[in-house]
């Protein structure tokens, strides 16, 4: 009995010196990343963007859910530090330019939830996908331009981090009548 006890308490030194070990070696790639170039939290301040609270949902779904070191984003669209929703139709009331800015805001709205959820950016490791839906008429042919809002944003304040595969679709139409939705997926730092 002594003997399966020495084995037992033996193992559960070594799986916590393991679980040591990688918990050190993570803090220190996080403590790597924030040395380097890296440095999303400077990078906003560098641009002047200023994140906002994005409050509870209003329905039934949480801003993120995560899945070891991958977080999934529900969709945000582009409110505005005022509170209002850029709305309209790309393709008929709003310009590809107005697209592009209204899916800037969105991303500003995902980088906030980003923050909300990790402390500091620093802990985004990647940005992996996006899927970006933009409200548009029949004939809009240009919804990669308009999603190209949230990826120049994204690659603006992560780097080459920031680049990730995506989508960018029409819809007939979106809640309260937004111009875009973009819903994405995160790597983060263990």
């Amino acid at each position: 009995m002594k003997h399966f006890i020495y084995i037992v308490l033996t193992f559960l030194l070594i799986s916590c010196a393991d679980k040591t070990k990688e918990t050190q070696q993570r803090e220190e790639l996080i403590q790597e990343t924030a040395n380097s170039n890296y440095n999303p939290e400077a990078k906003l301040d560098s641009l002047g963007i200023e994140l906002r609270d994005q409050g509870v949902p209003i329905a039934n779904y949480q801003h993120v859910v995560g899945a070891g070191n991958l977080l999934f984003l529900a969709g945000k669209g582009p409110k505005q530090a005022n509170g209002e929703y850029m709305i309209g139709k790309l393709g008929d009331s709003l310009t590809v330019e107005q697209g592009y800015q209204a899916a800037r805001e969105a991303g500003i709205n995902q980088l906030s939830v980003l923050k909300a959820e990790l402390g500091n950016l620093n802990k985004v490791k990647r940005i992996v996908s996006a899927h970006g839906m933009v409200n548009a008429s029949p004939d809009f042919t240009d919804h990669s331009k308009v999603i190209n809002g949230f990826s120049d944003l994204m690659v603006e304040v992560f780097g080459e981090n920031g680049k990730h595969a995506r989508a960018a679709v029409g819809m007939v139409s979106l809640p309260v009548g937004m111009a875009v939705e973009i819903e994405m997926v995160v790597e983060v730092y263990e």
